[in-house]
């Protein structure tokens, strides 16, 4: 089962350090940049170039630190087919290094359109991943059809339910019936987890629940027995150590930390930018080590 892998190989590396592939062009080493303009002009080509030589950097900086790598769609479909190539051609590259991949997605939508999302995602395309992000607002016509895919090809869903950016309590905040919406959202991520839980008592249906918001993050671990969470924001969205610690249950299991920007753009001092974020990414995953138990 999918989830006992990631589970097993985490343990291997001491490690459950996600790290996340966002690219952004004018944040790329200056030798990769110029070397894509160069050879392709400023164009879409050039940038998805560039994209695929920094992803692959950032895979062979990590490995042995993490298992798990999280590119984040969004970066890739600003550049076009071109980007979305260059999205496809990173996640080949992680599959044959060995990494779990999170395509971090969002995708949601009716039930047929999430079908083709799923298939897309968690099927036998270019794009296809071990994991993908999802966004639950149309309900369960829009998630029993990634759950699907998740049953017939033992693949992984990872679905919003309290985000960490600074405005989700808009939404997600609201209360229904004297709860929480996160709070109803999390209960029912659980009751789909429970029918799909591997030996060590996870599955891979699981949740987004953000480092920025550690008193929820408590709650949502105390009614989601059997859910692994994605915790974002963790180092440069401000996400400590002591905020993720309430993510793991009691034998140190039951949460992946991700962090992005704080590795993939890391400086020191001397370091070529690999050697940077290879750095960075034996500290994140030495800090995270200090609570993950």
């Amino acid at each position: 089962m999918l989830i006992d892998k990631v589970i097993e190989k985490c343990r291997e590396l001491d490690s459950c350090l996600i790290v996340g592939i966002d690219p952004v062009f004018e944040k790329l080493p200056e030798d990769v940049r110029s070397a894509a303009l160069k050879k392709y002009g400023e164009t879409e080509t050039a940038f998805a170039s560039a994209f695929v030589s920094f992803g692959q950097s950032v895979i062979d900086a990590v490995e042995g630190i993490s298992c798990i790598v999280k590119p984040q769609l969004a970066y890739f479909e600003a550049f076009g087919a071109a980007g979305v190539g260059a999205y496809a051609e990173i996640v080949r590259y992680a599959k044959l290094k060995g990494f779990f991949v999170i395509a971090d997605a969002k995708r949601g939508d009716i039930g047929s359109t999430s079908a083709a999302y799923a298939r897309a995602f968690l099927g036998d395309s270019s794009l296809s991943a071990d994991f993908v992000t999802v966004n639950p607002y149309l309900g369960s016509d829009c998630i029993n059809e990634f759950l699907k895919l998740v049953d017939e090809r033992d693949k992984g869903i990872f679905i919003l339910v309290k985000t960490s950016n600074q405005s989700s309590s808009e939404l997600q905040d609201l209360e229904v019936g004297g709860k929480k919406i996160y709070e109803i959202l999390g209960v029912r991520v659980n009751e789909a987890a429970r029918a799909r839980t591997g030996k060590y008592g996870y599955s891979q249906v699981g949740a987004v629940v953000g480092a920025t918001y550690p008193g929820e993050l408590a709650t949502l671990r105390s009614k989601m027995e059997c859910t692994p969470f994605l915790v974002p924001g963790y180092g440069a969205q401000g996400g400590t150590a002591a905020d993720i610690a309430a993510a793991f249950d009691a034998q140190g299991l039951g949460a992946y930390i991700n962090s992005s920007r704080g590795i993939i753009y890391a400086k020191d001092e001397g370091a070529g930018y690999a050697d940077a974020m290879r750095r960075a990414a034996i500290k994140a995953r030495d800090d995270i080590r200090t609570i993950g138990r």
